[in-house]
């Protein structure tokens, strides 16, 4: 029996097609070297079967893992070294029973094809309870994909003509440059703020069908201070940067939302842009509104973020960071 630094190796077989061996493989091999790597394992093809030879005490995650990565694969998902990465995680996170592949269902696919769809468990539930509820509030750190997700499920709803409409907003917070000096009217000082959400759009639906719907009022991306006196019905609503509100804006738009409609309120509380001694708007409406039915709260973290393996360190070192001036802090006023 083979053994690795004295603990068993097993092989873990599990059957697949010849063309779903080669895209488990990755071109040139990229994603079983960055599997092999992760999981320190030996991956090799066989016919009709992907075979893995781990460590006994890995056995389940590797299972796990291929069973994951042909779902992915059956649903036609792209395997990007940073899909590879993430369902690794879920596979570790997830080996102890009853794997069952699931990564969520599609959202909805780009202008180019590629589908969107949630790739972790916190993504799932977020994604889950916008289907569930006709208010959301999500909360999370960078690169997480809160907003990136509810302008695929908002796309996604004006496919589907669930909803006649799209509107997007975000509070106007100026952070180290007045508006009254940049160039233009007021539209062109406020397109910056506005800019990522253009962008996400774009992405997903393509230029040319993002602007026929800003020029038809499909699709409005405006700022927050223009919601003020407007009843949205038959709209899919989604409030971006929510923590830079006031606890009086985020009541104002709030109560925008219409008969038929869906809104979305996404945030981080930990990068607010208001003055020190203001209370985010966001945190507000959390702690008021958190018992009220019909409504939806889901906290993001860390293991959710979905960009470069970096920004998921860089969110951690700055959480660590919290923790420990609050424990300096608690430990000066002691003394």
């Amino acid at each position: 029996m083979e053994t690795k630094n004295g603990e068993t190796l097993v092989e873990v077989v599990t059957p697949a097609t010849e063309d779903e061996v080669h895209q488990v493989f990755g071109p040139n091999d990229a994603n079983r070297k960055l599997i092999e790597q992760l999981l320190e394992c030996r991956m090799t093809p066989r016919e009709g079967a992907v075979a893995v030879r781990v460590l006994a005490s890995h056995k389940a995650v590797a299972d796990n893992l291929i069973i994951r990565l042909l779902a992915a694969i059956r649903e036609g998902r792209p395997l990007t070294a940073a899909d590879v990465r993430h369902t690794v995680r879920e596979a570790q996170r997830h080996s102890g029973g009853g794997p069952d592949g699931s990564g969520g269902k599609k959202i909805v696919a780009t202008r180019r094809g590629t589908p969107i769809w949630p790739k972790t468990e916190g993504q799932r539930g977020y994604v889950q309870a916008v289907e569930t509820h006709d208010m959301t509030f999500c909360i999370g750190p960078a690169g997480t994909g809160k907003t990136y997700l509810a302008m695929a499920m908002a796309v996604s709803a004006l496919r589907d003509k669930t909803v006649g409409r799209i509107v997007l907003t975000r509070p106007i917070v100026e952070a180290g440059e007045a508006l009254g000096f940049l160039p233009g009217d007021i539209m062109d000082k406020v397109d910056p703020y506005l800019r990522p959400l253009h962008d996400a759009l774009h992405d997903i639906m393509g230029g040319d069908k993002f602007r026929r719907n800003l020029e038809r009022n499909t699709i409005e991306v405006i700022p927050l201070a223009y919601m003020r006196g407007r009843t949205l019905n038959d709209a899919f609503i989604v409030l971006d940067e929510a923590q830079n509100t006031t606890s009086g804006q985020m009541k104002m738009a709030l109560t925008r939302m219409g008969f038929g409609s869906k809104m979305i309120v996404t945030g981080d509380v930990t990068q607010t842009d208001l003055p020190t001694h203001q209370e985010s708007g966001l945190l507000h409406a959390v702690r008021v509104l958190r018992e009220l039915q019909g409504i939806a709260f889901v906290e993001l973290t860390a293991r959710d973020i979905v960009r470069h393996d970096l920004v998921q360190a860089i969110v951690a070192a700055y959480e660590d960071n919290v923790v420990e001036a609050k424990g300096d802090n608690e430990e000066q006023e002691q003394g």
